[in-house]
């Protein structure tokens, strides 16, 4: 395939409940679609039947593709080499739950273009549609980590973590070959990059369900991703600009 106008970076760590309906409904919408495009599983380390999924899925569709290493490196590992590797006009990251559902894809693209090569599905927004929240603990942490990442680093900037993001192949290039967080807190890393390198980023109201299985754990990974937004405040616009050592 010559390279396509679209890929679909989807994150997966030992997602063999759902992965394979996430690529059926994934598959079917664009397939109903003019564009070109591909979907790219990136099983991070997985140790269940993720990966055998995925294989059997793209030996059925040529749209698929499965990069699969190991071990296990983190969410924002995976992603990074995601949105620095595969080839495409756009690159689309999006959660292996698909808790943003597919087609929201097209208001993000009608929000893109040459003044802003980052759109950002977000939740907090007034005509976004959340048809299914969180739980209330999770939705107030959410909130006020939110509020630190404003404080510290992205400031009007809604909502940072949400798994639904869309940029410009050069951009994604560019803005995730200086990331350096494998963690979760690579979502609010990459965007507030872009705003050092002054890239417009359109926040976008979307709609959501939230669905069960998540692999954050709010009393393990909320102080790790606390730290590591502490530790991005205090490097300074310039070290966080320094390319990463694996690109």
């Amino acid at each position: 395939m010559s390279r396509p106008q679209l890929a679909v970076i989807i994150p997966a760590y030992n997602e063999q409940e759902r992965i394979g309906p996430t690529l059926d409904r994934v598959c079917e919408y664009f397939s109903g679609k003019d564009w070109t495009w591909k979907v790219i599983v990136m099983s991070d380390g997985s140790s269940d039947s993720t990966p055998d999924i995925v294989r059997d899925k793209a030996e059925a569709d040529s749209h698929i593709e499965l990069i699969h290493y190991e071990p296990n490196r983190g969410k924002g590992y995976a992603v990074r080499r995601g949105m620095t590797e595969v080839d495409a006009d756009w690159l689309l990251f999006s959660d292996a739950d698909l808790a943003a559902p597919i087609e929201e894809i097209e208001k993000l693209f009608d929000n893109v273009g040459d003044n802003a090569p980052i759109a950002i599905g977000s939740r907090p927004l007034k005509d976004s549609e959340l048809e299914i929240r969180q739980p209330w603990y999770r939705e107030m942490a959410g909130r006020a980590f939110n509020k630190a990442v404003q404080l510290l680093a992205v400031k009007g900037i809604d909502d940072t973590q949400c798994g639904f993001k869309l940029f410009a192949v050069e951009t994604s290039r560019d803005v995730f070959g200086r990331c350096k967080l494998d963690g979760f807190g690579f979502d609010f890393e990459s965007l507030m990059i872009a705003r050092d390198l002054g890239i417009p980023i359109a926040e976008v109201p979307i709609r959501w369900s939230h669905q069960e299985g998540s692999k954050v754990v709010l009393m393990r990974d909320g102080p790790r991703m606390l730290r590591d937004l502490f530790k991005l405040r205090l490097m300074g616009k310039k070290r966080r600009l320094e390319p990463s050592a694996e690109r």
